[in-house]
């Protein structure tokens, strides 16, 4: 019967997209008039919803007020998506294994789908949130299916762990499903959420965004001041159907496919090694922060995080604005990571991100994945939004590598570039970038990042130089194209390590109704 479901649900998926690619071919889609129903309009000269640059989503309409149970479906608001995603993957050199299936091999895979969510409206503070979301993998454009393993960047659109062990592609899965209460100054949520946060995100660059379930709250406790505590059981990221442990790599069988399995993931923070240690291989993830405007032209934020008997983190982030009177403006701005050891490093032993032996590392810090991580950038902001220079640098202590299985990114917004993960012991990134709004419906940003990795770390990347273009283009307000270019150039030089060198290319279209 799940199956059937399935099925069914991939049917209707795939004529939506038919019928409304047709009707997009005839012109552009009228927005769904709200005002029948009172829904709260934010913002009346714009659509129900709106992708930021970083594809999170900003929500303009809002379900009403209601005074019963049975308005709060009557006059709930249902937000749709369709979307595609394609990947290319081409390596400067295969070196692929035909009988182990493991290597590097150039690889394709697209997505099509999208995503169908309901917010109740909101009864005495209290609401519902519901969605599904599901991604179909056309033939013509994806890996055999002994050959997943290969699949880089386009592994989101689908779940390996399908592949191998149910023998066909696709993914569905629940999205956002939650209850909340919101008063206008505490604000409740309880059930499988998107928490955006320094360690945590949505990062909903693929086809399902990246969830967590358990319980956070925010709470006013100043003017412009904010503070959060969250606490989540379990998380599930992009690529899976189910919810697994927040870090343990792998599970009983050795299926590296059905736990946490994130790129950034720490292997040697395993099953087999939790469970010879006589720890649970169930871990909760506890998330607070506070941010604060209060001062005039300063956003500063305090962030805590913590795997109990794992790892601890503390981050501090300030970004200051200087406007000018020309109607430019600079706006430098630094991060300080600070990871301490919660008796994941004897867990760990002594092995880096790789799970592998930590050749290269300090010894005397064997065992404990204490470590810190420096970011800083300096933002050159152009009059009336149209667009930024930035120049970044990032530097990890010679110690630990930085545990963030997330998807929040250490050095993100700092020196992070597309599919990059520069926060290896000992790593030292400089980027520039630059974005610009050339007309109203198309925005360009280009990055180049140089990066130092250690060249005695024997299981850590070789150094690279990066250099990553974005392209959006919005042929209507609803409907809107992205183009994804990252070259990315390893030079190993007398090291002994692989030459990692690769080009990917990405194209997505988001249609929002």
């Amino acid at each position: 019967m799940e199956q059937q479901k399935k099925i069914s649900l991939g049917v209707v998926t795939a004529s939506v997209l038919l019928m409304s690619t047709a009707v997009i071919a005839g012109g552009d889609i009228a927005p769904i008039k709200t005002e029948s129903i009172g829904i709260e309009q934010l913002k009346a000269d714009k659509p129900k919803r709106q992708m930021r640059g970083n594809m999170t989503l900003k929500y303009n309409v809002l379900p009403p007020k209601v005074n019963s149970l049975s308005e709060m479906f009557t006059e709930g608001v249902f937000y749709g998506r369709l979307r595609s995603n394609s990947f290319a993957w081409d390596w400067e050199t295969e070196k692929w294994d035909n009988e182990t299936k493991k290597g590097l091999k150039d690889n394709e895979n697209m997505g099509v789908g999208g995503s169908l969510i309901f917010k109740s409206g909101v009864l005495n503070g209290f609401s519902v949130t519901t969605s599904y979301y599901g991604s179909m993998n056309p033939e013509f454009l994806r890996m055999d299916k002994d050959e997943v393993a290969a699949s880089k960047a386009g592994k989101d659109t689908f779940s390996r762990y399908k592949v191998a062990t149910e023998g066909h592609y696709g993914i569905y899965a629940a999205g956002e499903n939650f209850l909340q209460y919101n008063n206008g100054a505490v604000n409740v949520i309880a059930g499988r959420q998107l928490f955006e946060s320094v360690f945590t995100a949505s990062n909903d660059t693929k086809m399902i965004p990246n969830t967590f379930d358990g319980v956070s709250a925010s709470v006013k406790i100043a003017p412009k001041t904010k503070a959060r505590l969250a606490w989540f059981g379990s998380q599930k990221l992009r690529d899976h159907e189910d919810a697994h442990d927040v870090i343990t790599f792998k599970d009983a069988e050795g299926n590296s496919w059905n736990n946490n399995d994130d790129a950034a993931i720490h292997r040697g923070l395993n099953y087999n090694n939790f469970t010879a240690a006589g720890e649970d291989v169930d871990h909760d993830l506890i998330v607070a922060d506070v941010q604060t405007k209060i001062i005039e032209n300063l956003k500063f934020t305090l962030s805590y995080l913590q795997v109990p008997g794992v790892v601890q983190d503390i981050v501090a982030e300030a970004h200051y604005k200087v406007n000018l009177e020309s109607g430019w403006a600079l706006r430098p701005g630094i991060r300080y990571f600070q990871q301490m050891d919660d008796g994941g490093g004897a867990i760990a032993g002594y092995t880096n991100l790789s799970g592998k032996e930590a050749i290269g590392y300090d010894a005397g810090v064997a065992d404990s994945l204490d470590s810190s991580l420096f970011a800083a950038r300096f933002d050159i902001l152009m009059p009336n939004k149209q667009g930024f220079f930035r120049l970044g640098y990032s530097k990890v202590d010679d110690k630990a590598d930085i545990v963030a299985p997330w998807r929040g990114f250490p050095t993100g917004g700092f020196t992070r570039a597309m599919a990059q993960y520069n926060w290896f012991a000992n790593t030292e990134t400089f980027m520039v970038r630059g974005v610009y709004q050339v007309t109203p419906e198309l925005k360009a940003s280009l990055r180049y990042a140089i990066q130092d990795f250690d060249d005695n770390k024997k299981y850590v990347l070789a150094d690279t130089d990066v250099w990553h273009l974005d392209l959006w283009y919005d042929l209507t307000e609803n409907l809107q194209l992205k183009g994804r270019v990252g070259l990315v150039t390893a030079d190993p030089g007398d090291t002994g390590k692989a030459d990692t060198s690769y080009n990917e290319y990405r194209f997505e279209i988001n249609y929002l109704f």
